[in-house]
Order: C-alpha cells, then structure tokens, then sequence
C-alpha cells in the first residue's frame, strides 16, 4: 500500500488525509509489473560479483549518455574505468527510478510526489543483515528529509519514502569526508543536491563536483582497498529509450566497457550481491553488472 503526502506545514494532517487517497492509487497501480510490495529473494542463479569491503554510488540526474559523455572529468573516467554502455533506467519522471534503484520495485509511482511506503527496501535490508550504510544527502538541513528546502530534494532521496521517514543512517552530504579519513560504511550512497546533480544547473557544474567528489572518494583508504565506486543518472532527458551512463570505478581496473543490457534492478541486484544479502523485487530475475564490478 502506498500513501501519497505533500510535505507542508501541515503535514501530519495530509497525511491522515493521503491514507483515503493511498488505497485508490494502490489500486489504479494494480496492472503495473512494478508495482506493490517488493518481494524479498535470494540471490538468482546468476553469476554474483564476489563482495566488497566498501561499496559506494552516486546517483545523478536527467542526462542522457551522450549528454553525460560530454563532461571533461565524467568522459575521463569512462575512457580509464568500466562503462555499461547498455544501461537504461526503468521509467519517467525521477521518483520511480529512486525507488527501482532501492527497493526493485517502481510501486507503481508515476509522478515525483513523495509516497509512504512499506518499509522494505535496501536500508532496511542492510541494517537488518549487520552491514553498516549510509546514505549522504547534499542540502539536507535542520528541517529533515521530508522538509528541508532546495536545493535539496527530496524526490531524490527513496529513503525518505520507506515508512514516511529517515533513518538515522541519513545524513547531510558534509559527513562524507570526515567518514572517509575515519569509519567508513560498507554501502555509502550518495545524493548531489538539485545544482550538482544538474537537474537546475548546467553540466559543467555537476561534472566539477564529480570531480571533486570521486577524487575524495578514490583517495580514500576504504576505496582502494576493495572498493567499489558506481556513478549512475537516475533517468534521461526524457526520451522513450532512457539510456543513462552508468560507470564502475574500481582500484587496479582498466578500461572495460559492457555492452550487456543492463538497468536500476540489474545495478541493485550488484549492490546486493557486493553486500551478500538478499535481492528485492525485480532484482531477483535482474543481471548482475559482474563483468564490471567482478
């Protein structure tokens, strides 16, 4: 069941009103493949990527390959580490591929409203398996997830959607560095706000703050020993195709690019896998990305 809720000052009240409206779109969501409850699965049969010690991913926005290609730093990584050049992502507008991404299902979600979800997805799935995570929210302020103003947002950021609230584990996008030189989580996911992520500005922006962040990330202890580092845009420009890049940064890796058909469920089942728990949803029948992250 999902419960759709407008994050205002009157909040709580919306959200006593969203539960009537919840069961009709839970119904109209019925014909969806994606939608309802993401099963939980063990791994398929599948060749699985042997497990990271440290696994990070950033997620990006509204570019097409080509487009994404086009920053200097973004192309410089592509032509020294792995690249899916058969990536697509699963759907329009933003918050379906956010949830796809976290919980192998779309829910049915056709919009960027923000939803109540069952609490079954990746975080939950993590700390319930003992693995540390951490999910850094650039922009996230006093105000918390669902409230916090631009240039966060929180159409990007699923782990606001599960259970109608944050876990702990997210926190402002500042923590990364200090986390880094210090005790780094197993799984770092990594949201930039509305500029970097170039949804407002433009991609010479977000591809300086690539920059600036993977050299962080790539100097960091937890990455060079056995890390992995994926850097993938939540959809296109908008196109019926909806090819995305999606790259894989791994220390002592050269240049491999994939041709595999691959998308959001195939790089969560790879999350999954590098994590050793279970997959979710459309995860299990996904494939996993092994050529690039094994």
């Amino acid at each position: 069941m999902i419960n759709r809720v407008t994050p205002t000052i009157k909040w709580l009240q919306q959200v006593v009103a969203a539960l009537a409206v919840g069961g009709l779109l839970a119904a109209c969501a019925g014909g969806d493949a994606n939608a309802g409850t993401p099963s939980k699965a063990s791994p398929s049969a599948s060749p699985s990527p042997a497990q990271a010690r440290h696994v990070f991913l950033i997620v990006m926005e509204n570019k097409s390959y080509e487009s994404a290609m086009s920053g200097q730093f973004t192309a410089s990584l592509a032509a020294t580490y792995g690249v899916a050049s058969n990536y697509h992502a699963i759907a329009h507008p933003s918050v379906p591929n956010y949830l796809a991404l976290t919980s192998g299902s779309t829910w049915g979600v056709r919009d960027d409203g923000y939803y109540v979800l069952q609490n079954q997805a990746l975080g939950t799935q993590l700390t319930n398996a003992g693995v540390s995570w951490k999910a850094y929210m650039e922009g996230l302020g006093d105000r918390g997830c669902v409230r916090s103003p631009v240039p966060y947002d929180l159409a990007h950021n699923p782990f606001a959607y599960y259970g109608g609230a944050c876990p702990a584990n997210v926190v402002p996008f500042t923590d990364l560095a200090g986390d880094l030189s210090g005790s780094t989580p197993q799984f770092s996911w990594i949201t930039p706000d509305r500029c970097h992520d170039t949804h407002d500005c433009r991609l010479a922006v977000g591809d300086q703050w690539l920059e600036q962040t993977v050299g962080l990330i790539t100097s960091s202890e937890a990455w060079k020993s056995n890390g992995v580092l994926v850097i993938t845009w939540d959809e296109d420009d908008g196109s019926a195709s909806n090819r995305v890049l999606t790259l894989v940064v791994r220390p002592g890796r050269s240049h491999l690019e994939s041709g595999n058909p691959y998308d959001h469920y195939s790089l969560l089942a790879t999350v999954e896998d590098l994590m050793g728990v279970g997959r979710l949803g459309q995860a299990a029948q996904a494939q996993p990305m092994t050529d690039l992250v094994g």
